[in-house]
């Protein structure tokens, strides 16, 4: 399985570095409205829709959102703090309670998920199109990435103390420990690179903040996959899962980082 994610990895990460670095603003912008689509996919997919009603809300309202979202017409950060708060509550809720509570699997879960992919996608292309956008969505890149990375490897290492078992039962504490500390590291030193203009401490604290968020999206992912009871939200990239599997420690990191940047 490890190499099988590595071989994926080393396979998918040039290509998205060619996009995000050599595209123009309106193909990323199309890009990362496609990505959407799948994601809004990959929720239909888990949540099982079958019939009219459950793909106008999954579809329509995610599509829609994510459309207003790309063309800055009305929506600011009001949004994905709100979506932010309802996916961090279901954390809470299934961490603390398991699965046993019957709310949690009405057909708000379609609704949710819809906002969850049409609200903060659409993030992905505003950063890289904006200011400095190009250097700043790679740098996010290499911090979540580092935190991925530096979580898998101390938990594996030296993880003994669970996380949130009910959420996801892998997670540690060490390694969530582990995955703030690479992305300090990484931080500090790239940080320079991609933001001269920032100290130290700004750099270091602006790290542990987006490793925090993106272990946050990851637990969040995984709230959701446990409330609907899949594994994966799909089979895209052998190794890892679908395109929310991958991006769902991204998503909040980059809405974040889009707004503080302004």
């Amino acid at each position: 399985m490890l190499r099988t994610r590595v071989w994926t990895a080393a396979a998918i990460l040039p290509a998205i570095l060619a996009v995000v670095v050599f595209s123009s603003a309106t193909f990323f912008s199309c890009f990362v409205g496609a990505l959407a689509g799948w994601g809004l996919h990959e929720i239909a997919s888990v949540r099982r829709a079958r019939t009219a009603c459950h793909f106008l809300t999954i579809f329509g309202v995610g599509g829609s959102l994510a459309a207003l979202s790309l063309y800055r017409l009305g929506i600011g950060p009001w949004l994905p703090g709100l979506v932010v708060a309802a996916m961090t509550a279901m954390v809470a809720r299934v961490g603390l309670y398991g699965l046993d509570q019957e709310a949690l699997k009405g057909g708000w879960l379609n609704l949710i998920g819809a906002i969850y992919v049409g609200a903060l996608f659409p993030y992905f292309a505003l950063l890289r199109n904006g200011p400095r956008g190009i250097a700043t969505t790679i740098f996010i890149l290499a911090l979540v990435i580092a935190s991925d990375s530096g979580s898998y490897f101390a938990g594996r290492l030296m993880g003994r103390t669970k996380l949130l078992p009910r959420v996801s039962p892998n997670k540690t504490v060490e390694g969530a420990l582990g995955g703030l500390l690479a992305a300090a590291l990484v931080g500090s030193a790239g940080g320079p690179w991609f933001a001269p203009n920032q100290s130290y401490s700004k750099l270091l604290m602006f790290s542990l903040i987006i490793a925090s968020l993106a272990q946050l999206g990851d637990l969040a992912g995984s709230a959701y996959k446990r409330v609907c009871g899949v594994k994966d939200f799909g089979r895209i990239f052998p190794g890892h899962g679908g395109l929310l599997d991958r991006t769902c420690s991204l998503v909040f990191a980059v809405a974040f980082t889009y707004y503080q940047i302004q």
